[in-house]
């Protein structure tokens, strides 16, 4: 079988003549997925950008070719190139909310591909292309008359957008993260391409949906060959759907191999410590063997090897000479001395440190020991208010009746699907929303009903991390500012030379070097303003820490020294933790308890080992299904009807009833009380009797 791409020594370099992808090659065959996997600043996106001719300013293809379809695309003209990308070449991009146009609806915007990609150009020219597209979406339910909105609406139906028919009409604002990321696929289908370049296609997305994002490119695959490069740093999402995988690391391709060999036998060091890193409950009572430093900055590395700074194996050789490409016997290849020359495999290497098991002293902190925080029937409603007069005319029930107890030093996980009122109740914890009823209780102090004043001085030892640090951080203030400014004004430091001190420190914590904070965050990637959020919050030194997705945007060794740096600070501390992430490989390293959220409401609560292990409510072995494994065993996925109700409108009796294939009549009728299943764990289901027992 031929390769629909063929990709070699690709170089992509700054006008200064400094290489940022540096010479790879590597080839997809038909239907195939080859996955890109490193972290962020490898090149990996801009080996893709690249390949489609869309470099940044600044940025040149500076050597080597790529053939895709038997095509030299380095030799077409653009307005050739221009055929290419979008028809027989398409990409997802990473962030679907820059890449959206915010003027066009969802349906005129795959609409223009299907126009200039689908074969139906001649029925767009006749009148303007606005006017031409969704114009008459009540006349579409009743006879389907134009060909282009019904395929826009089949499109979204694929990709699991409820409701397609209203959805395609409406603006990229109105549609949550996962959703506009679900535009980004359809848009990039529309023109059915032979080659689908997947840029962190399923980051922004909850492991329900990401597992019909995956099982949906697969389809696509079977049905008409589709060949895919992925482009991840999700060693989840690459054992689930890659064929040959290349690790990339500083702009070169370090390892190369059939996904079964790379996870059976990673030869690379750092492809080696990329597995170490990964959370689990096989690694709950010792650290993560997080990869020190950051990845070189290109051309600061002029000779030897580029991950030689960060090699506990290097030795003289991986300083002085560049490592060549060895291929190996069984078809892999790899770019380390320690392959070039077998005998030079045990010269001088030194032993990798093995991870100090870590004081079990938080794991066994009672369950029943004096609570921290205590939340007791907490209610968020949002009104709906509707007419010139905007009278109240209903309800959003973000947040209906949680209770829950974090004690001091335990981490408290908080899982659940976007929408399922997790960020509302954080920050409703803080009383940055006001609740509509209930209590909150921080050390023994009722939070709720107390003055602006008060609160302001409470809040100091409770500080939360958002999920978009970009958009926390203030972009007009250097790093050094964001971090100082929470310490003076709780008069932390006795001036500013001594903070400034302690920020060099906080900045070693989290992974950034100390001279990052005079820059401005906009200077950052989304894994570096990460954790300059994380660094703002530790900086006043808290004793709760409400964490909301604070490593969704960070890549495995990157999310290893936060965790790392979580479980040490809880330990030397005794600080406590809310931790609320759809990364269940997270929960099972970190939390003690977990809570499964689902429309505002808490379903299912234990202890890790038991919500983890031992899944009693259909929503969490639904979401527990759809992780994806790296031990090659095949996943039975419990799949989900629809999305999320919506809040305003809550299903009568059980929320999860219309999704669940469990479903009675009585789940219908009446919410179901709590069943205990024991001490520690209890669950709201009439499978389980509906009361508790």
């Amino acid at each position: 079988m031929s390769a629909i791409l063929s990709v070699d020594s690709l170089t992509a370099s700054l006008r200064n003549g400094v290489a940022i992808v540096d010479g790879i090659s590597f080839g997809i065959e038909q239907g195939e997925t080859f996955a890109l996997l490193g972290e962020s600043g490898c090149g990996k996106s801009m080996t893709a950008l690249s390949l489609l001719r869309l470099l940044p300013d600044g940025v040149v293809h500076a050597g080597g070719t790529a053939r895709l379809d038997g095509v030299d695309l380095f030799d077409l003209r653009e307005r050739e190139m221009r055929d290419v990308r979008g028809g027989i070449a398409a990409m997802i991009f990473q962030e679907p909310a820059l890449s959206l146009n915010p003027v066009l609806t969802v349906g005129q915007q795959i609409a223009e591909v299907l126009a200039l990609h689908g074969g139906q150009k001649n029925a767009v020219r006749a009148e303007p292309f606005d006017k031409a597209l969704l114009s008459n979406v009540e006349g579409l339910r009743a006879n389907g008359k134009n060909e282009i909105e019904q395929r826009c609406i089949e499109l979204l139906d694929q990709v699991g957008i409820s409701d397609a028919v209203r959805r395609v009409t409406e603006y990229p604002f109105q549609l949550s993260g996962g959703m506009k990321q679900r535009v980004m696929i359809a848009m990039a289908l529309a023109g059915q391409p032979k080659l689908l370049i997947a840029d962190e296609p399923t980051t922004a997305l909850d492991v329900t949906i990401q597992a019909q994002v995956l099982q949906l490119l697969r389809d696509m695959q079977e049905a008409g060959g589709m060949s895919l490069l992925l482009i991840t740093h999700d060693l989840g999402v690459v054992a689930e759907m890659a064929h040959q995988v290349g690790v990339m690391y500083a702009g070169q391709i370090v390892e190369q191999a059939s996904r079964a060999r790379l996870f059976a036998e990673p030869l690379h060091p750092y492809t080696q410590k990329l597995f170490a890193a990964l959370p689990g409950a096989v690694r709950r009572g010792q650290p993560l063997a997080a990869i020190p430093g950051n990845v070189p900055s290109p051309g600061s590395i002029a000779q030897g090897c580029r991950f030689t700074p960060r090699c506990d194996r290097a030795w003289a050789l991986c300083g002085e000479q560049t490592p060549g490409w060895t291929a190996l016997e069984d078809g892999r290849g790899v770019r380390c001395h320690l392959y070039e020359n077998p005998g030079l495999r045990t010269e001088g290497l030194a032993r990798s440190p093995q991870p100090t098991v870590l004081s079990s002293q938080s794991s066994v902190l009672s369950s029943q020991s004096a609570a921290l925080l205590q939340v007791k029937n907490l209610q968020v409603h949002f009104p709906i208010r509707k007419g010139i007069l905007q009278r109240v005319a209903g309800q959003v029930k973000a947040v209906d009746g949680v209770s829950l107890e974090i004690p001091q030093g335990r981490t408290l996980a908080l899982v659940g699907e976007s929408g399922c009122g997790k960020t509302t109740l954080g920050k409703a914890l803080l009383q940055l929303i006001t609740p509509t009823a209930g209590s909150v209780q921080f050390a023994g102090r009722q939070l709720t009903g107390l003055a602006a004043r008060e609160l302001r001085t409470r809040r100091a030892a409770m500080q939360m991390v958002f999920q978009d640090p970009y958009a926390s951080l203030n972009p007009k203030m250097r790093v050094a500012e964001i971090l100082e400014e929470g310490m003076a004004a709780l008069n932390i430091g006795d001036n500013s030379a001594v903070r400034q001190a302690q920020l060099d420190i906080l900045l070693d914590q989290v992974g950034l070097p100390r001279a990052a904070k005079w820059r401005y965050p906009h200077e950052f990637s989304g894994g570096q303003r990460q954790r300059i959020a994380i660094a703002r919050a530790l900086a006043v030194s808290p004793q709760l820490l409400i964490c909301d997705e604070p490593t969704s945007a960070l890549d495995v060794s990157v999310q290893a020294q936060i965790l790392n740096l979580l479980k040490s600070l809880q330990q030397e501390l005794n600080l406590s933790y809310l931790f609320i992430t759809h990364n269940l490989a997270v929960v099972e390293y970190l939390a003690h308890e977990v809570c499964v959220m689902y429309l505002g409401r808490i379903v299912e609560r234990g202890t890790a080992e038991e919500v983890l292990r031992s899944p009693k409510h259909p929503y969490t072995r639904a979401l527990l299904s759809a992780v994806p494994r790296i031990d090659g065993e095949r996943r039975v996925l419990v799949k989900l009807s629809g999305d999320l109700p919506s809040a305003a409108h809550p299903p009568q009796g059980c929320h999860f009833a219309p999704r669940c294939a469990h479903a009675m009549a009585v789940c219908r009728a009446a919410y179901p009380d709590a069943t205990g299943i024991s001490a520690t764990h209890i669950v709201h289901c009439y499978l389980y009797g509906g009361e508790l027992g």
